[in-house]
């Protein structure tokens, strides 16, 4: 235990005082939290607000599409990654640019997930879109509630429902106005 304990005051000491090239010596001491901001100093906060699933019955091999809705809260511009998850695994993903001018704030985004090589079973679904620096990173990812179920190829759905269905997620947070993107 003492060793320990030896061993984390040194790494402290460390940490607290780092010699640079030229002899230069920066000391590290405690702060207070800081606000993740951009490279310029901006504040970023991306919001996946609104999440909709078509079909939400479908057999194996059909093409699952999703719409997603991503809101620029603040400031910034960056090219980011957004992505679909089914059960936590990215199932389509794209790159997209956010920030061009004050006015983009709404940004809609399209993907399609091919489910030719998917088992049959019940699929969450989850939009995200993730920026390192983002001030509120708890909104970056929207999961919808209602499953999508994938049956065998020619299958009959359970209670002898129809193919397709379409489900919206919202984020209670989010009013709808303008579009761009």
């Amino acid at each position: 235990m003492l060793g320990s304990r030896r061993m984390f005051w040194i790494a402290g000491g460390l940490l607290a005082a780092i010699t640079l090239p030229g002899g230069a010596v920066v000391s590290v001491q405690a702060a207070e939290p800081v606000l993740l901001a951009g490279m310029d100093g901006e504040n970023i906060d991306l919001a996946v607000r609104e999440v909709t699933v078509t079909p939400v019955r479908a057999h194996v091999g059909d093409v699952i599409h999703v719409e997603m809705v991503v809101e620029n809260k603040f400031e910034g511009r960056r090219t980011t990654s957004a992505g679909i998850l089914a059960n936590g695994k990215e199932v389509a993903s794209q790159f997209f640019t956010w920030g061009r001018s004050s006015g983009d704030r709404i940004f809609r985004l399209s993907f399609d997930w091919d489910t030719r090589k998917v088992a049959p079973g019940e699929y969450r679904i989850s939009g995200e879109a993730f920026v390192w620096e983002d001030s509120s990173p708890f909104d970056n990812r929207l999961d919808v509630r209602q499953p999508v179920l994938i049956v065998p190829a020619g299958a009959a759905f359970p209670g002898g429902e129809e193919p397709g269905g379409s489900v919206t997620e919202t984020d209670p947070r989010y009013q709808k106005s303008g579009s761009s993107g």
